[in-house]
C-alpha cells in the first residue's frame, strides 16, 4: 500500500474520532497543526489523554526522512505520558484515571518466537508507535496530538512518585539503556561501566547505573560536560576521548561501555578502555558504518552487541525501578508552539537532556 493510500483509509475508517497533532507534512520537518483519526476504543483498548511526550532524536531523523522510510504526514512522538480517559470491556489491568505509558510500539504479530517468549521488541512485524503500518493497513501517528488509542498489551503504568513530565522520556531513552546493562551483567554494584556520550541516552544511563550501584566513567568529546556529569549527574569520573592522557588512565578497567553517541568512529581506543571479556553495548545509531578493528575484539575474548528499546515487561520493570530509586529524566518542557524550535535546537545538540512537550496544557485548537 502506498504511503498516501494508507493514510487516506486511516481517514476513512469506520467509528473513529478526530483528535488534534502536529504533523510534519515534507523532509523539512516543520510541524503544523492536522486533524487526525484515532479508532474508537476497542474491547482491548485503552484511550489515553495524551498529557506530555518526550522528543527523541528518532522523530527528526524521522519528520526529515533522514532514514528515507518516512510516511507523511509524520506526527511523532513515542515518549508517551498521559492519563486513561476510557478502556474496552476486556481490559483488566487499567481504568479510567490511571496515569499510564506508551513506548516505541503499539503492536506485533503476537505469534512469532520473540513474541512468545517476550521480546516482542524483536517481533519482524513489530509496529512502531508512529510511522508504521498497523496490521490493518492504517498508518500509525505517536504522540505529538492529544490523544492516542493502543492496545492494553502495549501500555505501561505510571508508579506513583515518578513525574509525568520526566518519566515520559524513560519510555524511549530509559529502557534503551536498563534493558542492556541488565542483560549484559553491567547491573552488578562494584563493577565499572563507561558510557559514550553525555546526551538524552546517556544521562538517563549515568542515573540508571549509580543506582544499580556501579562506578560510572563518562566518556565525551566535550570537556566542557566533565563538571555536569561528575557534579550534578554523579559519575565517578570523566574522560576526554580526544586526550591520550585521560584514556590511557582508564585502559583496560571497565567491564562494559554503553555507547550513546551517534558518531561514526574508529572504535579502537574504546575497546582498549575493556578489561578482558568485557563488552561494549552499542545503542546509539551512527549513519556510517562503525569502524571495528577484528584484532580489538578477539585479543581480549571481548564482545560488541546492540540493543533496541526493550520489551513491555521490560519497560514496566524499568518504570517501577525508576520510581523507586528517584531516576527520572532532566528535561526542558516546551509548549506545542514552541516545537519547531525545539527541533531545531535538537539537531544542534543545544539540550539539556531532553525536550518535553507539554500536550495536555498547550495543545489547542486555536
Amino acid at each position: 500500500m502506498a504511503p498516501t493510500a494508507a493514510a487516506e483509509q486511516q481517514q476513512q475508517l469506520p467509528q473513529a474520532r478526530k483528535a488534534l497533532g502536529l504533523a510534519a507534512h515534507d523532509a523539512s520537518g516543520h510541524l503544523t497543526p492536522i486533524r487526525i483519526t484515532r479508532r474508537n476504543t476497542g474491547d482491548d483498548d485503552v484511550s489515553i489523554k495524551v498529557l506530555y511526550c518526550g522528543i527523541c532524536h528518532s522523530d527528526l531523523h524521522t519528520i526529515k526522512n533522514e532514514w528515507r522510510n518516512s510516511i507523511y504526514p509524520v506526527v511523532a512522538g513515542h515518549e508517551i505520558a498521559g492519563v486513561v480517559t476510557e478502556v474496552g470491556k476486556n481490559v483488566a489491568r487499567f481504568k479510567a484515571g490511571d496515569n499510564v505509558g506508551v513506548g516505541c510500539m503499539v503492536n506485533t504479530c503476537r505469534s512469532c518466537e520473540s513474541c512468545e517468549e517476550g521480546s516482542e521488541n524483536y517481533c519482524s512485524r513489530v509496529v512502531f508507535t508512529y510511522n508504521s503500518v498497523d496490521r490493518d493497513g492504517t498508518v500509525t501517528y505517536g504522540g505529538y496530538s492529544e490523544m492516542v488509542v493502543v492496545s492494553e498489551r502495549f501500555v505501561v503504568q505510571f508508579p506513583d512518585g515518578l513525574p509525568l513530565d520526566r518519566g515520559a522520556p524513560l519510555l524511549c531513552a530509559g529502557v534503551t539503556v536498563y534493558v542492556p546493562m541488565k542483560q549484559h551483567g553491567l547491573s552488578e554494584p562494584g563493577k565499572h561501566v563507561g558510557v559514550i556520550g553525555l546526551g538524552g541516552l546517556g544521562h538517563v544511563a549515568v542515573k540508571f547505573a549509580k543506582a544499580f550501584g556501579m562506578k560510572v566513567t563518562v566518556i565525551s568529546t566535550s570537556p566542557e560536560k566533565r563538571h555536569e556529569a561528575v557534579e550534578r549527574l554523579g559519575a565517578d569520573a570523566f574522560v576526554v576521548s580526544t586526550n591520550a592522557s585521560d584514556m590511557k588512565s582508564v585502559m583496560g578497567t571497565m567491564h562494559g561501555i554503553i555507547n550513546t553517541a551517534c558518531a561514526s568512529t574508529s572504535m579502537y581506543s574504546y575497546f582498549a578502555l575493556l578489561k578482558p571479556k568485557g563488552k561494549m553495548i552499542l545503542v546509539g545509531l551512527p549513519e556510517k558504518p562503525l569502524q571495528v578493528p577484528a584484532f580489538a575484539l578477539v585479543g581480549g575474548g571481548k564482545t560488541l552487541a546492540g540493543s533496541c528499546m526493550g520489551s513491555i515487561s521490560d519497560t514496566q520493570e524499568m518504570m517501577d525501578f525508576a520510581a523507586k530509586h528517584g531516576v527520572a529524566a532532566d528535561v526542558e518542557l516546551v509548549r506545542a508552539d514552541e516545537v519547531n524550535t525545539a527541533l531545531e535546537r535538537l539537531a544542534k545538540g543545544d539540550v539539556r537532556y531532553r525536550f518535553v512537550i507539554d500536550i495536555g496544557n498547550t495543545l489547542k485548537s486555536d
